[in-house]
């Protein structure tokens, strides 16, 4: 695979005020998902594992019904089947990587 610019992936938006950009190999996917300050995530689940690495801003993520804030540089490790949603506190940028593959995700396009 070659070396890819993630700024010139065109977004696509996920939900109201979260803008995805995905990069997908055989196994895994990475969202670079930017999140307008004070809108929601609602509570879903996935088969998928899932990495949430905050690059900026602070988001409140409830996991299994508890509410966990992370900023810059902290990671959130979100098991497979577990119930979550959230609230961006300010803008965000955070990267999220699912194993296996977010199929979803890939319908949508790389852009």
């Amino acid at each position: 695979m070659s070396k890819i610019k993630v700024a010139v992936i065109e977004p696509k938006q996920l939900i109201d005020g979260y803008l995805a950009r995905f990069i997908h190999t055989e196994k895994m996917t990475f969202s670079f998902v930017d999140v307008v300050a004070g809108k929601t995530l609602p509570a879903h689940s996935h088969h998928n594992e899932q990495v949430s690495i905050m690059l900026e801003g602070e988001f409140e993520l409830t996991l299994d019904g508890k509410p966990i804030r992370f900023g810059p540089g902290e990671v959130i490790v979100i098991p497979s089947n577990t119930v979550h949603s959230g609230l961006a506190v300010t803008d965000c940028r955070i990267l999220d990587v699912f194993y296996p593959v977010r199929e979803d995700y890939r319908a949508l396009g790389e852009g």
